[in-house]
């Protein structure tokens, strides 16, 4: 399959190319190749709202699968129970689990999961080893790929799942953690939990289901996608009608028998977001579709999004704003973003957006809302993470794209549009779904939003429909002042077109701060003779045997029992320790040379003696020089250093929130007193130093003299260290 290239962008999305009467039929809004890859019609046409209802139908259509499953997403946990109140099929509940139970079950099926092969930015957000736990581990008919092929800072983002070509699923939540949640958004939910126990705030979402030939382009798609990622391609399975589907059983129909349409027999757009990268051009039929869709706006915008940050679009809202007739507009987002990186990149752009749309709004016709709910602790809100668009009763967008530049250009994105074209029927059913979701933000009935709405604009309705503790908020979030130097240079993390990489080390190194051209080929030209008469010497001088381990080892043994060896080996310690050498591997590189009591007592002393030095560096640089070195991460931590004192330096020692030297920086920055830090980091740290000592050295032994006891040691002590990492990370999750 070859995508086409989207059109331009129009130069001025303000311009208004003179909007029909309401009674009159709009003119064609879809058009294949410039604001949708494929016009498909789709039989049946759901919208989920919240993952409960979404995971509950896409469970019961894979259930019913025979021939093929695509899952595609932007992250996939195999532990994610899709039913967390009960199965009540008789599969596993767990998705790697229920996956292999489907094709143990179905001896034709195979299925095809495809995720991104994540930036380590999201690391610990994420499952580890994917890889082996929907890969090696499952059953050999359900096969996984990390998709990696996207252009520097590029993410896959789509989120789509594909029962045997016939029914499809698109829209905004991942088959992964910390997204099942119910309308009622209830703030203790005990079913809201992830597979480690914690719990998670409450989460809405929406996704759409159809079936029909909209269901086999997204079947075509993510055909594409896996060839693309694993250059292998995949055989369509027999269709319908031939001798061969005639008399297989995959003809049945895999659409849920208890989930109801919302309407029959559409005609669905399929939009795509595809940065250009390996030949390919770029494909940006999403951003088009959001350009056109606002220029035809006559009386309302709805829109959800966990994002606001797209500057074509918001200059295109700002426009319609500016007109005296135009139309409403209502965004609903979260309260505020997750996560550090998110709050201080994408919080502060949709704040600097927000402000340039209110100061075109000189109608009053602009409102941001947030949805909220008694009862949530000071720190808890609901995370909006839908994707979706009304206008006007015409026109409905839901899918993978949020509403910023990145989903516009750079990430893969896949949305579908539905077009009234001025069909009542059509027109009804897009009121129903604006509907339903006012309702449950402002806890009463369709019914009463569309009473409300028959009489009122859109904002005055949400108005007069608030209230109690479940509502719609006002929101104004606005530019902090301690945004600092990052948000300066958030263009990389939030880019309106995919990202060189000299555009990535501007960013973050600029031209001023770096080295002329003459130094840098200077030192490049030094380094390269450094290494050649390096290789020379290693050739034919004796520094071969000199350097090899074995006789680096016993020059540390030698140097062990001089004199004043013990005082060196503690200097070479200190000075590695500090210059950012990862202390976990300098203590077990000193159990594996020194044994477990000497390499206790060298570990022991030059941790402490660097951690004295390191902190004292921090409080002569100062909080401000921290920060600039660290980042502005370091203000939370430092927060709690200055705050908690003993117990946080304790907790950052057991279970290491940054860097050994970055916290010694932050701490002495943090002016915590000196006894609490050393305190705290000697009874931090000393369990672990015994146990890693303890632990290379029986390894050692293990493998010199190998016996039953030696290696049962061996194996008891990394146990014994990986339940107290395991135990301890969750008390400490629990407690947080």
């Amino acid at each position: 399959m070859m995508m086409r290239e989207a059109g331009q962008i129009l130069d001025d999305p303000s311009a208004d190319p003179g909007r029909p009467p309401s009674s009159t039929p709009p003119d064609a809004w879809l058009e294949p190749g410039r604001t949708c890859e494929w016009l498909r019609c789709a039989n049946r046409l759901r919208v989920l709202i919240d993952a409960a209802d979404y995971f509950d139908a896409v469970r019961a259509a894979m259930a019913r699968a025979r021939n093929t499953i695509f899952i595609v997403g932007w992250d996939i946990d195999s532990r994610l129970q899709l039913t967390p109140e009960g199965a009540r099929d008789g599969l596993p509940a767990g998705l790697a689990d229920f996956l292999c139970a489907l094709v143990e079950k179905q001896r034709h099926l195979r299925i095809y999961v495809l995720a991104w092969d994540f930036a380590m930015l999201y690391a610990f957000e994420r499952e580890w080893l994917p890889v082996y736990k929907l890969g090696w581990r499952t059953h050999r008919r359900v096969r996984f790929q990390l998709d990696g092929r996207h252009p520097l800072g590029g993410s896959h983002h789509q989120k789509i799942v594909v029962v045997d070509d016939r029914v499809a699923f698109a829209g905004g939540i991942d088959l992964t953690r910390s997204r099942w949640d119910t309308p009622e958004h209830e703030p203790h939910a005990p079913l809201r939990r992830n597979a480690n126990a914690a719990p998670y705030q409450p989460m809405h979402d929406v996704h759409a289901m159809f079936d029909g030939p909209a269901a086999a382009a997204l079947g075509e798609l993510a055909r594409e996608r896996w060839r693309r990622a694993s250059a292998r391609r995949i055989e369509l399975p027999p269709v319908c009608g031939t001798a061969a589907g005639a008399a297989d059983t995959a003809c049945s129909d895999p659409w849920p028998e208890h989930v109801r349409a919302d309407i029959e027999n559409v005609e669905l757009g399929i939009a795509l977001t595809e940065p250009a990268y390996a030949n390919r051009a770029g494909v940006q039929q999403i951003e088009r579709m959001y350009l056109d869709a606002i220029a035809r706006a006559r009386d309302s915008i709805y829109i959800e999004n966990q994002y606001f940050t797209a500057s074509r679009v918001g200059a295109a809202l700002a426009a319609s704003l500016a007109q005296p007739n135009g139309p409403d507009i209502a965004v609903v987002g979260p309260e505020r973003q997750t996560g550090w990186l998110q709050h201080t990149t994408m919080g502060v752009m949709r704040a600097r957006l927000h402000r340039l749309i209110k100061q075109s709004d000189q109608h009053g016709h602009y409102a941001m809302l947030a949805p909220t709910i008694g009862g949530t602790a000071h720190d808890e809100f609901i995370n909006v993470h839908s994707k979706l668009m009304t206008v006007d009763d015409e026109l409905l967008l839901i899918g993978s794209a949020n509403l910023n530049n990145r989903s516009m250009v750079l990430d893969t994105e896949c949305n579908i549009a539905l077009d009234a074209r001025g069909d009542p029927r059509v027109r009804a059913m897009i009121a129903s779904v604006r509907d339903r979701l006012l309702a449950e933000h402002l806890d009463t009935t369709p019914a009463a939003v569309a009473s409300a709405l028959a009489t009122q604009r859109l904002n005055t309705a949400i108005a007069s429909l608030r209230h109690g503790e479940r509502t719609l908020a006002a929101l104004d979030p606005v530019v902090p002042d301690e945004s600092g130097e990052l948000a300066t240079r958030m263009s990389v993390f939030d880019p309106e077109a995919p990202l060189a990489p000299q555009e990535l080390v501007r960013q973050f190194l600029p031209e001023a701060e770096s080295r002329p051209l003459r130094g840098k080929l200077l030192a490049l030209g030094s380094f390269a003779l450094f290494v050649a008469v390096l290789a020379v010497l290693w050739r034919f001088t004796p520094l071969r045997d000199m350097l090899s381990f074995a006789a680096l080892v016993h020059a540390a043994h030698e140097l062990h029992g001089s004199r004043f060896g013990p005082l060196a080996i503690v200097a070479v310690y200190v000075l590695a320790a500090s210059v950012s050498v990862p202390v976990t591997l300098l203590i077990a590189v000193s159990g594996f040379v020194f044994g477990a009591l000497a390499g206790s007592a060298y570990a022991f002393s030059g941790t402490l003696i660097s951690a004295a030095l390191t902190y004292y560096a921090g409080a002569a640089l100062g909080h401000d020089a921290v920060r600039d070195l660290a980042g502005s991460r370091i203000n939370r931590i430092s927060e709690k250093l200055g705050k908690k004192g003993f117990v946080a330096i304790v907790i950052a020692r057991i279970v290491p929130v940054a860097p050994f030297t970055l916290i010694n920086l932050v701490a002495g920055a943090s002016h915590i007193g000196l006894r609490d830090y050393l305190a705290g980091t000697a009874l931090g740290m000393a369990p672990g130093i015994v146990l890693a000592t303890t632990f290379a050295q029986q390894l050692v032994a293990a493998v010199h003299h190998p016996s039953l006891t030696g290696i049962l040691l061996v194996a008891a002590i990394g146990a014994v260290l990986v339940g107290l990492s395991v135990a301890l990370h969750r008390f400490f999750a629990r407690r947080s």
